[in-house]
């Protein structure tokens, strides 16, 4: 089978018969994502250049039978927009060191998150998780960093369930966003404003110069992380100690040795 007709509205067509398969595919795609609901999916790979399961780039074929990568497959697109929020990515695309590590980011993100709406525990629960993930949200965005700030300071005037729901639009929206190199150095040198205090002329200097080699993509982001994670430890200190972003997943992961 393969997609035929406008990409943004395709048909889905056999490729011997061109038997027409569109009503079939959207209405099991419908009555799926409803029976998805019930299983608390935390993420969603898709299947790369499916007419059915492709994310994104699928081939869809013009009336002159020459292909055009604008498509997404029907089911893809069904689920995407059911479930606008959800992580989802393409197998072929996680072997890109970025794209993977943000995708898992993601996927360990909400499930914290629904942790924290398993306990019911308000807005003192809120504003807790918030100020866990601050820097995390940070190193993707600094516009969303600023918007859910502003969420959590007025969350008073606002109902709780409003809160929250507010709350996990813009967080889950701002993971969406991936991470670079110059984001994720100006929250390292953010990091390193806790420690002006503490460290030596030497110890800034060769703080500094580890986060620029990594700005400039010399070095892998573990390489920095891990030189505050021991400042975090010697020093005692307090604040970064609770930051998720020194810790998003787990190390045997190894995520951040390739990015």
């Amino acid at each position: 089978m393969h997609l035929e007709g406008d990409p943004d509205s395709p048909r889905l067509v056999t490729s011997r018969t061109k038997q027409d398969m569109t009503e079939r595919m959207l209405t099991w795609a419908r009555k799926r994502v409803v029976e998805l609901e019930r299983e608390s999916l935390m993420g969603f790979i898709f299947k790369s250049d499916s007419p059915s399961s492709g994310m994104e780039r699928v081939r869809v074929y013009g009336e002159k039978g020459m292909p055009s990568k604008k498509g997404v497959g029907m089911f893809a697109r069904i689920f995407m927009e059911h479930f606008p929020l959800l992580p989802v990515e393409e197998e072929g695309r996680l072997h890109d060191p970025v794209l993977r590590e943000n995708f898992i980011e993601r996927l360990f993100a909400l499930r914290r998150w629904r942790e924290v709406l398993e306990q019911r525990g308000g807005r003192g629960a809120l504003v807790n998780f918030h100020t866990q993930h601050k820097l995390l949200i940070l190193s993707h965005d600094p516009k969303h960093y600023q918007s859910v700030g502003q969420l959590v300071a007025q969350g008073k005037s606002l109902p709780v369930i409003d809160l929250y729901l507010q709350y996990q639009s813009v967080f889950l929206e701002a993971l969406k966003l991936k991470t670079t190199p110059k984001k994720n150095a100006n929250v390292l040198q953010h990091m390193m404003g806790y420690f002006k205090e503490e460290l030596t002329a030497n110890e800034k200097q060769e703080l500094l110069e580890v986060i620029d080699l990594y700005r400039k993509e010399y070095l892998p982001l573990i390489v920095p992380i891990t030189l505050i994670k021991h400042y975090v430890r010697k020093y005692d200190q307090p604040y970064l100690k609770e930051q998720v972003y020194l810790n998003p997943h787990p190390i045997e992961l190894q995520l951040r040795n390739h990015v």
